[in-house]
């Protein structure tokens, strides 16, 4: 599996020596929390030039301003691939294996706000994390072979897998292909699983003979029996490979981000547009009235990624060429609601990676801020964006390494 598919191309040109770095050093370039903060940042950065490594984990109590490093400083995360999620108070790194079993990390901020292992398990190496209720809910999802995926509920409190199963792929496609999983998120008592549709045959494993087709399956939680399967024609897949393609607005409904990049033998096939659509309250079909056409409001461009934000906002991350899924990205901020799209100024035209779009936990208490880590060929910083203004300006500097994820931890 190319890097490629997790990191939107690592970046190169910083010229920095890494120091060695272990377990127990955590040594914080930022000063300890003020009283009565109950909560603070850990920014994951992948050093330059380090095989073995897949970040460090750096904190701060300020994404604002000033500058940290990974030289020197950080508690060391091994392995190519970490994904990071934060639940109940407790910040879990999970290790992809790449086929081997995958490492469920799991720390607790102490009283100065540092991070500390409270407990290391095995899991199996997954490509869909996400969070339900009081568990981590992942899925490893075969691109080829087993007709199966498994499913493992993992319990915040007991930082163990509590329940898991198996769900026939190949029989929910339903055409002589198999389903990908590309997300799951909770709607209620249930989870809505979005996928595309996948030939999973070399050498084209992930392209589809058909690319102008959606599908979203919904599953009661935490059985996991499957109810439905939701299908529309007006867009190709929603999210992509590790990027979640459904959020949740505060009155309940659904929108769905489809980016528009189906392959068929590595050409992209797709005729329709790179769109949102809405599922409303309650309801388990397609609000046939709402169709956001993004691709035509933004000047020609693609959705790839998504945060939502609140009060029907959503931050995406639109692709500089839309026939690279996989390139540099700029930012821009739609009104779900009202359909409008604005770019955001002052930041990067192009953002070669960036911190994981699916932590939607760094957004300010007062909701009018939110904090993107931005890679480009000049260095690392995270972008401090006015919601309202769709406007940004330069905040932390991240020194030796690339940022992958920014996530508050109460």
């Amino acid at each position: 599996m190319k890097k490629s598919y997790l990191k939107w191309f690592f970046f190169a040109g910083l010229g920095l020596s890494i120091a060695a770095c272990t377990d127990e050093n955590t040594s914080e370039p930022t000063p300890d929390p003020e009283p009565g903060t109950s909560s603070r940042y850990v920014v994951a950065s992948t050093p330059v030039g380090s095989s073995g490594v897949a970040d460090y984990l750096l904190t701060t109590s300020d994404l604002t301003q000033g500058t940290i490093s990974t030289v020197g400083n950080g508690i060391e995360q091994d392995g190519s691939y970490r994904y990071y999620l934060t639940l109940k108070g407790k910040f879990f790194s999970l290790l992809y294996g790449q086929g081997n079993p995958g490492a469920v990390t799991t720390y607790s901020m102490d009283d100065k706000g540092k991070l500390e292992k409270i407990s290391d398990f095995q899991s199996e190496t997954v490509q869909i994390w996400s969070t339900a209720g009081d568990d981590l809910l992942t899925f490893k999802v075969p691109r080829s072979g087993n007709e199966n995926a498994s499913w493992f509920r993992i319990n915040a409190d007991q930082s163990k897998i509590v329940a898991e199963g198996q769900l026939n792929i190949v029989k929910l496609a339903g055409n002589g292909e198999r389903a990908h999983y590309t997300w799951a998120t909770q709607v209620g008592d249930k989870i809505f699983a979005p996928y595309m549709s996948i030939k999973g045959v070399a050498p084209d494993a992930f392209g589809t003979a058909y690319p102008d087709s959606s599908w979203i399956a919904v599953y009661s939680y935490p059985s996991m029996q499957l109810d439905k399967v939701i299908k529309d024609n007006r867009t190709s897949f929603f999210g992509s490979y590790g990027k979640n393609g459904l959020s949740v607005d505060e009155a309940g409904d659904i929108y769905a981000f489809s980016p528009s990049v189906a392959t068929n033998s590595g050409k992209q096939t797709s005729t329709k547009p790179s769109a949102i659509v809405r599922i409303k309250k309650g309801t388990t079909e397609f609000d046939k009235s709402y169709l956001f056409n993004v691709q035509e409001k933004s000047g020609g461009k693609k959705v790839i990624a998504h945060t939502y934000l609140g009060k029907g906002k959503a931050l995406l991350y639109m692709l500089v060429d839309g026939n690279n899924q996989y390139g540099p990205v700029k930012l821009a901020i739609a009104d779900l609601h009202n359909q409008t799209f604005t770019w955001v100024t002052g930041a990067p035209e192009s953002i070669v990676s960036s911190s994981a779009a699916y932590n939607n936990n760094t957004i300010s208490a007062d909701g009018k801020t939110v904090y993107v880590g931005s890679n480009t060929e000049a260095g690392s910083w995270v972008y401090v964006i006015d919601i309202e203004q769709a406007t940004a300006r330069q905040g932390l500097k991240v020194e030796g390494g690339a940022i992958t994820a920014i996530v508050k931890v109460k």
